[in-house]
């Protein structure tokens, strides 16, 4: 017995990386599985390759599970449409959808062009409203259904270079938790991972010095793309918990905070902006955030 048996799971993103892992897992825990991938490159700028999807259903069926493939882009909403219409002319139905495909296309904000802040938008931000939407009334239809997105700590907590990707995987929590609030009359679920792995987008990594070289090994070694599909397919699964933001780093499993207030200062007569500067603010400033990026905030070796 899985923990995913008689269900229907679409898996984007599935020929590499969490993705693949994510389908194979998918499909040890008892479900069907559409695996969707484009066969693009990381940056995703070239043709792609519908063997890519198709290496990975026929891995599954190989061993004994049922899987199909589909090779179109989580950037074209009708073809969103057709993934999850190829789910129900296969399968019957569709109960969860694991959506960690994705694109790099790395610069500082102040030499990117549009063209690459517009191609990460359309695949991560984009293709997680496209592949919610497609899903999103069969399962309020059907009473029940997950959604198990991808986040990333460059998001939730920053990082140099990756604007256009913070910016995306930022807007994919907050469409998660409408999500998860709209839908919980319905039983439909959503949740977000932010997954520490080593996988082709974190190979582009620049290693510029030896404290780099020695984290970017770090998480080669200890960070596994099968590591983050055990809480995917968990997610996944059948449960209550929804409009959460976790984190997976090697073998420990992290629930990330959410915006709520953690200060604030009034005046009865009301502000201004020389009293904001002099006073009002000032008194803020011991609960403001720092610009760490990811690795001050993790500093310890991965469990």
């Amino acid at each position: 017995m899985g923990v995913l048996d008689g269900r229907v799971v679409l898996v984007t993103g599935g020929a590499q990386g969490i993705g693949k892992e994510c389908a194979l897992l998918a499909a040890r825990e008892g479900a069907k599985v559409v695996i969707n991938d484009l066969g693009a490159s990381v940056k995703g700028d070239d043709a792609g390759s519908a063997s890519a999807a198709e290496a990975t259903a026929q891995e599954i069926r190989a061993a004994g599970g049922e899987a199909v493939s589909n090779s179109d882009s989580v950037s074209n909403f009708a073809a969103v449409q057709g993934m999850v219409q190829q789910a129900i002319d296969t399968y019957g139905r569709l109960d969860a959808v694991i959506n960690p495909a994705g694109i790099l296309r790395d610069g500082m904000f102040h030499k990117m062009s549009e063209a690459d802040w517009d191609a990460v938008i359309a695949v991560h931000l984009r293709g997680a409203f496209n592949v919610s939407r497609a899903a999103v009334e069969l399962f309020r239809n059907q009473g029940g259904g997950s959604f198990v997105h991808f986040t990333s700590t460059t998001g939730l907590i920053g990082n140099i270079g990756q604007a256009n990707y913070a910016a995306a995987k930022l807007g994919v929590v907050g469409l998660s938790r409408s999500l998860a609030q709209e839908g919980a009359s319905k039983g439909v679920r959503s949740n977000v991972i932010s997954p520490f792995a080593w996988t082709r987008m974190i190979a582009t990594i620049p290693v510029t010095d030896e404290a780099s070289a020695q984290r970017v090994e770090r998480m080669r070694s200890g960070m596994r793309a099968d590591q983050v599909a055990q809480l995917a397919v968990a997610l996944a699964g059948e449960s209550d918990i929804t409009g959460q933001i976790f984190g997976v780093r090697g073998d420990e499993i992290i629930l990330f905070s959410q915006p709520r207030p953690v200060a604030s200062v009034a005046r009865t007569d009301g502000w201004t902006p020389s009293r904001l500067l002099s006073e009002g603010l000032p008194a803020l400033s011991s609960k403001y955030t720092d610009l760490g990026v990811s690795a001050s905030v993790f500093p310890y070796d991965p469990i």
